[in-house]
Formats: structure tokens, sequence, C-alpha cells
């Protein structure tokens, strides 16, 4: 039964069954409507493991009962080789909960018996397809660590180069990993670039906001519930950390969670295992967790805000995010990088930045560090209507201080720097934010997107400022 390979194909697909008329129907089936894909066969577990190790498969279709021959566990054996091939599970009338129990051992998908031949190969092209892009995906991962580069991560500095060895690094495992840094140093960004380099690339990436769900809801969203768990309970929900299982969850601003979720969430840590709520016992979770944060936890620990066991289990590995001025160097990679990106998403001419608008990049202070500097060209690109951006289109870009307005306020009286950029600071903001809320008259969610900022993020900002949205509704 065993197929010689044929390297001309440019897809090899294992049909896996003991029903022999079954195997050739199969064969001469895909053969005419898969004509560039070469079916190899095998009538049991141990010949398809065979074939296996000494082709390339790109997928398998096999049925879940074979006689003696059990497919789950010829399914847990194939993994155990390469846990990223495509496998497609074969059942027959009755046997879905056999099949369902397949997808959470790792089967890709599953197909009931009799089996409809159009539909099957469609499924088939969509399985080969998905194995193409995993393999692609791993060169890719092979030749970013060959160069020594961070997928996303844009910098040439020493600093940064650092930085990339560090995500590469802690991408080779599966230890939890906290960032660190201000606001608009690209958490995300770092975190997405662990998640691209690790050995979990295939499966989910979950990115949790936890400031912006609400405290009451916080526990359910993240660890899910079961029907009738409380008032409004009316099916179950699964949670992000079961829709995050075999990949990787990211919690953004972690100082910011209650500390009843801090206590549920070291559990989680500690045991790899989750209760939902209204649930009676636990489930195994297979979870790498990342968190990312721009507090002081160690003052909240202080304080009693944050749980210390649950610190030093989240920081196994610390990275952390530079701010902008600390990599000044890089502004004109990224301001480049930025202006390319812009020029796609809006479709327009190729513009170029001046050599007094990169002065002007190099010489403000950034606040806004990574994010500020994006948005920035984003506006700077609309404003200008020629091929070159200028010093004067950043200005009307932004809301930077004028020469004139920092002498007229500083020069009657010299005040420490530190006071000073303070107070600048405040002004810019205070200002921003009454001009965001006019226009939107009072509209928080409508304001948050104006200023490209989550809901989450305007509103800690309102109660800085003591500003109240409702003061401008009238």
């Amino acid at each position: 039964m065993n197929d010689q390979k044929q390297p001309n194909k440019t897809a090899q697909i294992l049909l896996v069954d003991d029903e022999p008329d079954l195997l050739t129907g199969l064969k001469r089936s895909f053969a005419r409507r898969l004509p560039d894909t070469l079916v190899l066969t095998a009538s049991d577990g141990r010949e398809a493991l065979s074939i296996i190790e000494k082709n390339q498969i790109d997928l398998i279709l096999m049925d879940i009962m074979m006689g003696e021959t059990n497919g789950l566990e010829i399914l847990d054996k194939i993994h155990e080789r390469d846990k990223e091939l495509t496998v497609i599970m074969m059942t027959g009338y009755g046997t879905i909960e056999l099949a369902v129990d397949a997808i959470r051992r790792g089967a890709w998908d599953f197909v009931t018996k009799p089996l409809e031949l159009d539909s099957l190969a469609r499924l088939l092209v969509k399985g080969i397809e998905r194995s193409r892009l995993i393999g692609e995906n791993k060169r890719l991962r092979q030749s970013l660590c060959a160069e020594d580069v961070a997928p996303g991560i844009v910098g040439k500095s020493s600093t940064m180069q650092q930085l990339h060895k560090t995500i590469q690094t802690s991408a080779d495992s599966d230890y939890t990993v906290l960032i660190r840094g201000e606001s608009g140093t690209g958490k995300e960004l770092c975190a997405r670039a662990i998640h691209m380099l690790s050995k979990r690339s295939d499966k989910p990436f979950i990115m949790v906001n936890c400031p912006a769900i609400p405290e009451d809801l916080l526990e359910s969203e993240l660890f899910g519930y079961r029907k009738g768990a409380f008032t409004g309970a009316a099916r179950n929900h699964a949670g992000l950390f079961f829709q995050a299982d075999q990949g990787t969850i990211c919690l953004d601003e972690i100082g910011d969670i209650p500390v009843s979720v801090q206590t549920k969430l070291l559990r989680v840590l500690q045991e790899q295992e989750i209760k939902q709520l209204g649930a009676d016992t636990s489930c195994k979770i297979n979870v790498r967790i990342i968190a990312s944060t721009n507090a002081d936890l160690e003052g909240r620990i202080v304080d009693g805000k944050f749980r210390e066991d649950l610190f030093y289990r989240l920081s196994v590995l610390n990275l952390r995010m530079p701010s902008l001025c600390e990599i000044a160097e890089d502004i004109p990679l990224l301001a480049d990088h930025f202006l390319k990106i812009v020029q796609v998403e809006l479709a327009c001419p190729e513009k170029q930045l001046s050599t007094s608008a990169l002065q002007k990049l190099l010489q403000h202070n950034w606040p806004g560090n990574i994010r500020e500097l994006q948005n920035v060209i984003r506006r700077a690109v609309l404003f200008c209507p020629d091929s070159v951006i200028g010093a004067e289109h950043l200005m009307m870009a932004s809301s930077w201080p004028t020469e004139k307005n920092v002498k007229q306020n500083y020069d009657q009286e010299i005040i420490p720097y530190k006071e000073a950029k303070e107070a600048c600071l405040d002004a810019f903001t205070r200002h921003y934010v009454h001009t965001l809320l006019k226009k939107s008259k009072g509209n928080i969610s409508q304001s948050a997107r104006r200023s490209d900022l989550t809901r989450a993020a305007l509103q800690k900002i309102l109660k800085r400022y003591n500003i109240h949205g409702e003061q401008f509704r009238k």
C-alpha cells in the first residue's frame, strides 16, 4: 500500500483508513480533483507513522475508528513528532463526541461519513494552504532570528539591538514575561513579536486591555462562566483564557486589575488551570502569559494594591521598552517607517521629510513616545499638499508649543527645568482635551476614537485633570 514519493508534486496528503475500497475511491477522486497533489495511503496507524517518517506530508485525512486501531492515539503520536501537522479526522454517524475530542487533541477539522467529495476536496485545499502558511511562518522566524530582528520592532540603535536579542531569547521559552515601559513605547508590539517568534506562533494570540473591561466583569471575561452562574448568564462563556489555549494571552496594564482577580490569576500561573464561575471542577489549560504595564508595581505592592507573589510570578522574564528620547538616533528611521505605512493607508503619492522637518522631530521631547510620533506623521501627511513635508507641516499637525509661547511663559522668571516641562505638558494636555471634547460635544467614545486613545486611557486623563464631559454637552 506504500506509495513512492514524487518530488515533482506541489503537496502531499496521506489517507489513513482500514477500508481498502474507500482508500482506492478517495485516491482516485483526489487525483482528479487535486491534480497537483500526491496522494499516499495507509491502512493502519503503524503504516501511517512510517510514511510520515519518510515523507514530507502536508495534510493527513484519517479515520477515527479503524478496527483495533484508535485514530485518536495515532493523532497523539503524530503530534508528538510534529504538533503543527494538519490532520483532518473522519467519523461515522454517532461518533461526533469522538470528533470533538479529536479537535481538543489537536486535529484541525473533522468530516462525517458518508463523505461529500466536492466539499471534502475544498477542505483539503484549505488544509494544504494552512500547512503552506505554517511552513512560511517557520522560515520567516528562522530568517528573523538569523538577522537579529524582532518582527515589527524598528530601530538600529544599540538599545534597540539589545531589545531585539532579548525578545528573541524570551520567545525561545514558555516563561511568563513582564513588559514595562511608558505609555506609547510599543509594549503590545513587543508582546506580539515574542508570540510570533515563539513555537506558539500558529496558535491564538489574545490581547486583553484590562482597564477597558469593567471590574465587575473582568473575572468572568477572563476565566469564563457556566450557564446560570449569575443573573444574565444565559449560556456558557468560554472566557479569554480558554480562547488563548495552546497560544499566548497578553494582559495589558496588569497593574490596574483588582486584587480579587489577581488572586485567581495567581492560581492560573501556579496550577495552569481555570475554574469558571458556576463550575464544579477546574480545567487544565496551556497558555503562555505576557503582562505589560506602565505602572510602578513595586509602589503598588507597598500600597497593598498589587500582590507581591503575583509580581514575582509574572516577572520571570523582564523587558523594558525604552522611551523615544532614549533612542533618539532611531527617530529618522521610525519616521520614515511610519511615513511609508501612512502612504499605503491613504493611497497617496510618495512623500519625504525635509531636513528641517527631521530637525524638528529630533528636537521634540516626545512625551507620547512612539505613538505620538506615529500620529504626528499621519497628520503631517494630511496637512502637506506637496511631495516634501516641511517643519511647518509638522507644526500644523501637532499641538507643540512654539518658541514664542515658551519665551513668553518662561522669560520673566526662570524656574527648574522639570517644573517648566511639566507645566508645559499640563497646559498642552488641558488645551488638547478641551478642544477634543468641544468638537465631540462631550461624547467620550467619539473623543477617544478621534484622538486614537482607548476610552479607558482618555478617562484616566479626564480624571487626572478633573475634566468632565458633561460640561461640553450644552
